[in-house]
């Protein structure tokens, strides 16, 4: 039997032979726009020209998405000011910001404040959005609160993905690609009708392949593979377009991914004074002792797999009801991400979470939504209802390694007289025979469940007051209630800080989270229930036939939730895992204008936005818990144009300055807060991007396609510390393609073409003083793309 996973690998290994093979088909690719006016999106939940929309966004298409190879949302970044994406241990934790604006993606009972809506359908997170997102026809950014239309959790800002839907034109398209590092891969996609007029068909299949961008020094093991951030997975993508009646259209969408890759490992930046004591436990010192991160050599014994498993089914609605348009989405989507990780980013055995499913995250959706729009008069409306059940189940582990015992020994008995300290000084506090107290396999091994109901209704609504003045204001009341399950085990009984206490020594390093007895068999539940309106008020003025002016306030909110990690104070664990909402208030005005016989969209604005009870997710050296902090600010102006300044040449790009800092307040345990920048929040970001296509011969035509990044210096690090920040840097990416009648095309490509070293997330080494880590960007990377098209 050939499994979906088997077809992927079969269709990209006879993808060259299928393509050159198939029959003769029209090519149905649309045609560029040629005036800035033709490009439209769906910002608002329905379609309307860019210029016409009163809010700051930035809209790709597919063109402009394939030459600079956007295949997700980190792909995304280089093409949008303002939009940072970053990943730190897994890519299952990957995490998008807007004007500084986002959340650590570390903790998955944190609910992401940009939201991804694929098709309109909501991803709980950030990195459960992560993957080959197919065939789009453009990608629209959002920023700013979009709590009306878009729902929850888009205090900072909605990223828009729309795909390609049926076409009752045939077509067959397949692409291979093949560059350094061992990148591979291939997909086929197939449309066109299965009932004239009736009944259309797509279908999309890709498999992609790349070997490690790191070299890693294993140490003892039991790791062996020594390359890491791999890339290996498969897609398959399915849907049907049945035109039922001329007033009734149903879309049936289901997709499949499944993804085994090798990620992340750390490089060393900085490394501290405990580089001696890991010494003694592994071959090459487990650690760099000059650290040279761009040399991309990481140290780790142990695993790091990943292994996901994304699949969904959804079906729109589209109904034509004469007096308003019926719009109806049900989606049912489960997602299930299976990690490893070594713990302590070093080849000593330290500690390790294994690759198991002791330590995983389990997303099952389900959701609804119905919107009725019309429009009478002066009076342009929309109202609906969403709703959604969300069950995340969580596991999480941490065992010790053979060296924890010896190494924390070491760690608590040096001293000026003996630096390496005694590798047996633990049993001295326990009163254990030595390698009793912490024995490798054992640990920390803890489930979670957690259950999500929202409800809420929406309505907005605009008013020509004349054929100037638009009026617009929208409310949604959403409601929510969010159930906790917690089971806590340590497979030891928490023995030695157990035996520690009962001889009167009380160290906190033998009772940290996943030794403390405390723990043993703890089960915990709680709930939390949250009701509040969110909405928006914004005015338009058409100033010229050209130019429309705006100003408005949003509200935008982020629901309370739980910590879904060990936390104590004292060795007592916290009786509450939960935190409160986040609320977000926001002013924009902005101006839009087209120009130069509509070859010129120009966009710009200014915007504040504040942030009450901001959901900050910090690393605690143990734990990752989230801290609401008072008061977050964001303030600046931004500017985004598209330019097609003469035939074959298109230009787009934009300038965001946003300047996002905490309030002025103290905030305990977090001293380098108050009244600074934000992680991950430059003063400056901007993006450019330019194609030029012209006829080179007789049926061939040659296309050249560029795109630069660049980000003033941000701070990587959630705590600030200034050994963190990345400064200023450039990412340029480009294209060159020689096509011939639209038939075939071959295309040399890169990413990163000047090889900028930065850095994407700084951390500090667990249990390591003063060692610093890093999870690094990608390097430059080349190739070639072969395309076909019948």
């Amino acid at each position: 039997m050939t499994t979906p996973f088997r077809a992927a690998q079969l269709a990209s290994v006879a993808l060259p032979l299928f393509v050159f093979a198939a029959p003769a088909l029209a090519e149905t690719t649309p045609e560029s726009p040629t005036q800035v006016s033709d490009i439209v999106v769906t910002a608002q939940r329905r379609e309307a020209s860019l210029a016409s929309t009163p809010l700051s966004l930035t809209v790709v298409a597919q063109p402009l998405l394939n030459d600079v190879g956007v295949r997700d949302i980190k792909d995304l970044q280089i093409l949008t000011p303002g939009l940072v994406v970053a990943s730190t241990s897994n890519q299952t934790f990957t995490t998008a910001r807007i004007r500084g604006v986002g959340t650590v993606g570390d903790n998955p009972g944190l609910e992401s404040s940009v939201g991804v809506m694929i098709d309109g359908v909501y991803r709980p997170r950030n990195g459960v959005a992560l993957g080959d997102l197919g065939e789009v026809e453009r990608i629209e950014v959002l920023k700013g609160p979009q709590a009306t239309l878009f729902g929850k959790n888009t205090s900072a800002g909605v990223i828009n993905v729309v795909t390609a839907a049926p076409s009752f034109t045939p077509r067959l398209a397949g692409e291979a690609t093949f560059g350094d590092y061992g990148t591979r891969g291939g997909s086929v996609s197939l449309t066109g009708p299965l009932v004239d007029e009736v009944l259309a068909g797509r279908l999309y299949v890709a498999a992609r392949r790349r070997d490690g961008l790191y070299d890693v020094k294993t140490g003892d093991g039991p790791r062996t593979e020594t390359d890491d951030q791999t890339e290996h997975y498969d897609t398959l993508r399915g849907q049907l377009l049945w035109r039922a009646t001329p007033a009734l259209t149903a879309r049936l969408t289901a997709d499949w991914t499944e993804r085994d890759e090798r990620c992340c490992v750390g490089v060393q930046l900085l490394t501290g004074g405990t580089a001696p004591l890991l010494a003694t436990f592994a071959p090459g010192g487990g650690v760099a002792a000059t650290p040279n991160p761009w040399g991309r050599v990481a140290y780790s014994n142990r695993d790091t797999n990943t292994r996901i498993r994304d699949r969904g089914l959804a079906l729109h609605l589209t109904a034509d009801l004469g007096w308003a348009q019926l719009d109806s989405t049900t989606a049912v989507r489960d997602w299930r991400g299976v990690i490893s990780q070594d713990w302590d980013f070093t080849s000593a055995d330290l500690a390790y979470r294994p690759d198991d499913g002791s330590w995983s995250n389990r997303f099952r959706t389900l959701t609804q939504e119905v919107r009725l729009s019309g429009r009478r008069d002066r009076l342009d409306w929309s109202a609906g209802l969403f709703l959604s059940d969300e069950k995340l189940t969580r596991r999480d582990s941490l065992y010790y390694g053979a060296d924890y015992e010896a190494y924390v020994s070491r760690l608590l008995s040096r001293n000026g007289a003996n630096p390496l300290g005694d590798p047996t000084y633990v049993s001295t506090l326990t009163g254990l025979p030595v390698g009793q107290s912490f024995v490798e396999g054992e640990g920390q091994r803890d489930r979670y469940w957690q259950t999500t109901q929202s409800a809420a209704l929406f309505a907005q609504a605009s008013y020509a007051v004349t054929d100037r003045l638009t009026l617009t204001g929208g409310l949604r009341r959403t409601h929510e209630t969010k159930d906790m399950g917690a089971a806590y085990d340590n497979t030891d009984g928490g023995r030695a800080c157990a035996a520690a206490l009962a001889h009167g020594v009380s160290n906190a390093t033998l009772c940290l989270p996943w030794s403390n007895p405390a723990f043993n068999g703890l089960k915990q539940t709680d709930t939390v229930k949250d009701e509040a309106w969110t909405g928006l008020a914004r005015a338009e003025y058409q100033a010229t036939e050209s130019t429309r002016l705006y100003a408005g306030w949003s509200r935008g909110r982020k629901n309370g939730g739980f910590n879904l990690d060990r936390g104590q104070t004292s060795l007592v664990p916290d009786a509450s895992r939960a935190f409160g909402a986040e609320t977000a208030d926001a002013w924009e005005a902005g101006v839009k204008s087209v120009l130069l016989d509509r070859r010129l969209l120009v966009g710009a604005a200014a915007f504040r936005q504040t942030y009450e009870d901001f959901q900050l997710n910090t690393f605690l050296g143990t734990t990752f818990l989230v801290r609401s902090i008072p008061q977050v600010r964001a303030k600046g102006v931004e500017a985004d144009f598209m330019f097609l300044p003469v035939e074959g040449l298109s230009l787009q790009g934009g300038v965001t300055y946003a300047q996002t800092e905490y309030g002025h307040d103290p905030i305990a345990g977090l001293p380098l807060l108050a009244g600074r920048r934000l992680a991950f929040a430059p003063l400056w970001s901007g993006s450019l991007a330019g194609t030029y296509e012209r006829p080179v011969a007789a049926g061939l035509t040659g296309r050249v396609t560029l795109a630069a990044k660049y980000s003033s210096e941000y701070n990587t690090g959630s705590d600030l510390d200034p050994a963190k920040s990345q400064p200023g840097f450039w990412l340029v990416d480009g294209r060159v393609a020689l096509a011939r009648d639209e038939a075939w095309s071959v295309e040399l490509w890169g990413k990163n073409l000047f090889d900028q070293d930065y850095r994407q997330v700084a951390f500090g080494a667990p249990f390591q003083s003063g060692t610093l880590g890093a999870f690094l960007g990608a390097p430059r990377t080349v190739g070639v793309t072969l395309r076909v098209v019948r």
